[in-house]
């Protein structure tokens, strides 16, 4: 595209013979006939250059200069100031108002392309490092949301191991859905477990051999519970609560977490043997109910936890507390959902606390064939 050069001058004739000149070297010329039209087609015409005459009626060339340099948009333009007074004393207060060059009337054609050739290369270079800066400015902002939008994802993704299996908190993090650790209802399965014979062991053994037998049992039981993409609620010393079908939605959980237990009871007994043979007496129990539950993020800014609230998570407590050594109690509901794969004991209705009416209560001993 052709520079477009503003040649400002309040004599036609000086008008006429440099935009004749100009247009015939390929340039676009627009014309003002004063100062202040002048400074006007500046911020209207956005020229590449300026060929401004010193001496006009209505505002002299030095202060359409000082003007021109005064707005940040055109601060760097290229200005020549062209006058017929004397060079060396006009020359001083142009480059004082800012101009870059100086032209003497009567004008030397060759002169004056010279000039505007050399000055239009530079701004040519000042646009391309200015939209190369541009460029960079926009790369930073993306980098910065980049780097943004990843330290929250490794946030969110910190968080989520906290509660969920990796495999299930890679696959929430790469989702575009709405955060899924905020507050929310919906149908869980939930599993408790607690050890039998935990307080009097605690009496008597060492608290450094209290601390791994539990870092054993959380291990084992953490292990199963990442294998089955279990939710983790919290641990509390021996007792654990677990819950499924959020915040990923699976199919029949009842199944899933029964199939938990099963496991969880069968691993038990090979590493409550360890601890048998240093002569602790350890065993556990575990209660599943299913029912509906508000779901998402308690606490206070430096301690959170993924909590489900709900009558549903008392209830599995309860049956985990009348759970006896290697027992898994489960509710009416959970117990429709697995009645065809799993053999039970009919354990008969249970009068627990906090809960007016009798729950019928299923011991679930294990798969069907």
């Amino acid at each position: 595209m052709s520079a477009k050069i503003l040649v400002v001058d309040d004599t036609p004739v000086n008008v006429k013979l440099l935009a004749d000149l100009l247009t015939r070297k390929g340039y676009v010329v627009v014309t003002a006939d004063g100062g202040r039209e002048g400074l006007a087609m500046v911020e209207s015409e956005l020229p590449d250059l300026v060929l401004l005459d010193v001496m006009m009626p209505d505002l002299d060339g030095y202060a359409v200069c000082r003007a021109i340099r005064a707005l940040p948009q055109t601060a760097l333009l290229p200005v020549v100031m062209v006058t017929a007074l004397d060079p060396a004393k006009e020359r001083i207060n142009g480059l004082e108002a800012g101009a870059d060059d100086f032209l003497s009337k009567p004008i030397n054609q060759h002169e004056l392309l010279t000039r505007v050739r050399s000055l239009l290369r530079i701004k040519e270079f000042h646009d391309k490092v200015q939209a190369q800066a541009r460029e960079l400015a926009q790369w930073n902002r993306l980098l910065e949301q980049r780097v943004s939008d990843g330290v929250r994802q490794i946030e969110q993704m910190s968080r989520l191991k906290r509660f969920l299996s990796p495999d299930i908190a890679d696959l929430i993090v790469s989702s575009t859905d709405d955060d899924p650790l905020k507050s929310h209802r919906r149908e869980i399965t939930v599993v408790f477990l607690d050890l039998r014979g935990f307080t009097p062991f605690t009496e008597n053994a060492d608290p450094e051999e209290v601390m791994r037998v539990l870092q054993e049992y959380h291990e084992e039981m953490g292990r199963l519970i990442m294998v089955y993409n279990g939710t983790i609620a919290h641990f509390a010393g021996d007792g654990i609560m677990i819950f499924f079908n959020d915040p990923v939605v699976i199919d029949n959980p009842a199944k899933v977490a029964v199939c938990m237990a099963i496991e969880m009871q069968s691993d038990f007994k090979r590493v409550s043997q360890g601890w048998r043979d240093r002569g602790y007496e350890l065993q556990m129990g575990i209660g599943i109910d299913q029912g509906f539950a508000t779901l998402g993020i308690i606490g206070f800014e430096n301690r959170r936890d993924y909590a489900a609230i709900g009558t549903v998570c008392n209830l599995a407590n309860r049956l985990c507390s009348e759970a006896r050594a290697g027992q898994i109690l489960v509710s009416q509901k959970v117990f429709g959902f697995v009645e065809e794969l799993v053999t039970v004991d009919l354990v008969g209705a249970l009068n627990l606390k906090g809960f007016h009416k009798s729950v019928p209560a299923f011991n679930v001993t294990g798969l069907r064939d």
